[in-house]
């Protein structure tokens, strides 16, 4: 799995990331922030309440999370 070392939010709908293994940059995840679940996230006050969790996977207070290594094939795509 690409472990995420730090995750911010850059604006709506927008995480910058910086992996393990030195890949960085921003993703855009306006096309995946569907269903009960990650459409609270379209919300900038929520999305903000990002944090990494053990694993370096990105996670929110209502069960929410990211697969780090989708993200990390987006960025690499990019």
């Amino acid at each position: 799995m690409d472990r995420i070392i730090h995750v911010s939010v850059t604006g709506p709908c927008r995480l910058f990331l910086r992996f393990e293994d030195g890949l960085s940059g921003e993703v855009d995840l306006s096309g995946v922030l569907k269903g009960p679940v990650l459409e609270p996230l379209r919300d900038l006050h929520f999305l903000r309440q990002v944090t990494l969790d053990e694993y370096g996977v990105p996670a929110w207070p209502n069960g929410a999370d990211l697969a780090p290594d989708a993200l990390h094939a987006q960025l690499a795509r990019s």
